[in-house]
């Protein structure tokens, strides 16, 4: 057994079995990947794939334990790495940060900015995506760490702790009917036209779940994962805005009224997570200073290593 045939295993998987995908992925030929998967089971002694024909189809039973241990054995073998990495060149290296559009685009600039003027010579990478691209990105160890609103609390794999809350604002023009209506209401807002986000994007299932509540059927007319798309249809009276409260800026977006929803859709947590088990290098726990005051490292490591459970309130 070696390392290369693990990679191919689990690469073949995260490929949905096309192995021809997955030996691009790792930059080699699909015969090789092939022939390693198949040494691999003549060695174990089991069939880890089920195949008609030459294609594979799934995992078999065994083939999913012995996919778990790859996992563990590859997860380890990268920790060593990183810890090597943490050592030797504890100012430098590189660090992938996977986030929604919002988080990038609002959250991050200062945080990073700063990340930067302490750590000159750690490269950053981003990754932007919905949540649940954000969170498969640390799962598959693509990124360091993700952040995100939505998701990243579903997954086992993952170790998600609460960085801030946030709530909604209604946008609109200036001279909106809304904009100066003393007691703003569910169903006065029905009554317009709205533009918001995504479905997966940005606490939007509040928004849903808040309208359903009350028995109201939102007329929707544009959905987006930029805040700044939706501003510029709000100035341009397509509809009411319901955006982030981060992605709203007095200063610059002069030509528009915002007021606080949160009592009408509840406050958002924007979480960061981590892949459970995973080696964090020193610099990662500066990045979650930064991220939130809440989140030093000494409680970081104690909830990655099950000290201290990730479940509390900020």
């Amino acid at each position: 057994m070696n390392l290369h045939q693990f990679r191919f295993l689990q690469e073949a998987v995260r490929r949905n079995f096309n192995l021809t995908e997955a030996a691009r992925a790792l930059f080699t030929s699909q015969p090789g990947v092939s022939k390693a998967i198949i040494e691999l089971e003549d060695e174990l002694g089991v069939e880890i794939f089920s195949r008609h024909g030459k294609r594979i189809r799934k995992l078999t039973a065994p083939g999913e334990e012995v996919l778990r241990s790859v996992d563990v054995i590859l997860r380890e073998v990268n920790n060593l790495k990183r810890i090597g990495q943490n050592y030797a060149a504890q100012d430098s290296g590189a660090l992938t940060i996977a986030a929604t559009h919002t988080q990038a685009r609002y959250r991050l600039p200062h945080v990073i900015a700063e990340f930067r003027r302490r750590f000159p010579r750690v490269q950053v990478h981003m990754l932007q995506g919905n949540p649940d691209q954000v969170a498969h990105a640390v799962l598959e160890e693509r990124a360091d760490l993700g952040l995100a609103t939505e998701s990243l609390a579903e997954h086992a794999d993952l170790i998600s702790l609460p960085c801030y809350e946030w709530q909604h604002l209604v946008v609109t023009p200036l001279n909106h009917p809304l904009a100066d209506l003393p007691d703003l209401s569910l169903a006065e807002l029905a009554r317009y036209p709205i533009v918001t986000y995504d479905p997966a994007f940005t606490g939007r299932r509040r928004i849903d779940h808040a309208f359903a509540q009350h028995g109201l059927q939102p007329d929707i007319v544009l959905e987006a994962i930029d805040s700044d798309v939706l501003k510029t249809y709000v100035e341009l009276e397509l509809g009411v805005g319901l955006i982030a409260e981060m992605a709203f800026n007095p200063e610059r977006d002069t030509q528009l009224r915002a007021r606080p929803a949160g009592h009408l859709f509840g406050h958002n947590l924007t979480r960061v997570a981590f892949k459970r088990g995973v080696y964090q290098r020193g610099f990662v726990y500066v990045l979650t200073e930064l991220l939130s005051q809440r989140l030093s490292r000494k409680l970081v490591e104690q909830v990655l290593r099950g000290e201290t459970s990730p479940d509390f309130s900020i």
